[in-house]
């Protein structure tokens, strides 16, 4: 038996036809850059995520520099987000320009730790970059409160949290703004790269839309010095199908984390904790677990595959050798770099495979010390 970490086949069984038939009356249309998908789509978008307008665009990395740059952040700035997070959300920030400040996280949810975000706050400051890390709503009445206080803009990093609620409200309305990515693998994704700016903020919206599309509102007459950064009207189409779905197969992720969490507590491991009041979304299921590679290699073998998010954290990357941070500078996100490991989750995941998952944990760890986490 093979229990994949994602299978987007299983997906495809789900709304391939709904998606071919799509993208062939897009096709048959023929307008192709910017098309009407991409305008339904922002509108339904938006109305999803109760805020007042959505901005397509290339990936989830654009939107977050699109949104920087659209509020005046470069050169000179600097801009705080979590240690721990995908290197793109940095990768935004530099790209303005700005320097990205990186602060520890919170041990049981791993998103971003409001005093350490206040403690890093200087005179350079503009902004702050709070991730919805694994599909699950950083703390942001805390944040917001003290980016009041600064005079910061808060921009979501919601590129794992499609759908998930903070108190009531959806990820994307929490903030100034909000980028999402829609790489295939993520919980609304398309069929290659795309992502979307959210925001409730009119001005910020019709910016990035002239930035995304050269500096003009009108063909060739160039107000800024833009970029190519448009969400392609193919993968619009699909998306737009696939909107429909978003609920339902967030539900199914739901159902999965619970059989999960059940499983788990069975054999004495902790599942992930949830914040009250705040609904995940479970892009991922991540758990903590002692001997992390051994016990991959030995549930892989098993048949079993996983995921580690992520390995290597920013700070440890050539990339970023220039912020010349020491060893345990950010010891919860170290610690979660040799510890994590993402257990196989998707909508279709069959929920008769959960408890096979976790026999394989649990199995992983005998033929050293037993331990369990």
């Amino acid at each position: 038996m093979t229990v994949r970490f994602v299978d987007l086949m299983a997906q495809w069984a789900d709304v391939g036809d709904e998606v071919e038939a799509a993208v062939v009356h897009t096709l048959r249309r023929t307008d192709l850059v910017l098309g009407h998908d991409v305008e339904r789509f922002e509108e339904e978008l938006a109305d999803y995520c109760e805020v007042a307008g959505a901005v397509g665009t290339d990936s989830g990395l654009s939107a977050l520099e699109l949104i920087l740059r659209a509020y005046g952040v470069g050169p000179e700035d600097e801009v705080i987000t979590a240690a721990n997070t995908f290197i793109a959300t940095a990768l935004a920030i530099s790209a303005t320009g700005a320097s990205p400040v990186l602060v520890d996280v919170d041990p049981r949810t791993y998103t971003i730790d409001p005093l350490l975000f206040e403690a890093a706050i200087t005179e350079r400051t503009k902004a702050v970059v709070p991730v919805h890390l694994y599909g699950q709503p950083a703390e942001m009445d805390s944040i917001r409160a003290i980016a009041r206080r600064h005079g910061l803009v808060v921009v979501e990093d919601a590129c794992q949290a499609h759908g998930a609620r903070y108190r009531g409200r959806r990820a994307g309305s929490l903030g100034d703004a909000a980028a999402f990515s829609f790489y295939p693998s993520k919980n609304l994704g398309a069929y290659g790269d795309g992502g979307a700016i959210v925001s409730n903020d009119g001005a910020l919206l019709d910016e990035v839309r002239l930035l995304r599309n050269y500096g003009q509102r009108e063909k060739y007459r160039h107000e800024v010095r833009g970029f190519n950064h448009r969400l392609d009207t193919l993968q619009a189409a699909a998306l737009r199908v696939k909107l429909c779905r978003l609920d339902g197969w967030n539900q199914a992720r739901r159902e999965r984390a619970a059989a999960y969490g059940q499983a788990l507590r069975a054999i004495g491991i902790e599942p992930p904790h949830v914040v009250d009041d705040v609904e995940p979304v479970w892009h991922l299921f991540v758990i903590e677990v002692d001997e992390r590679d051994a016990r991959r290699q030995r549930m892989l073998e098993a048949g079993i595959d996983t995921g580690v998010h992520y390995p290597i954290p920013i700070h440890r990357q050539g990339a970023y050798a220039d912020l010349r941070v020491a060893a345990g500078g950010y010891p919860i996100t170290e610690r979660a770099a040799q510890r994590l490991l993402s257990l196989p989750m998707y909508p279709q995941l069959p929920l008769d495979l959960i408890p096979v998952v976790v026999d394989a944990l649990l199995a992983s760890a005998r033929p050293t010390s037993g331990a369990l986490t």
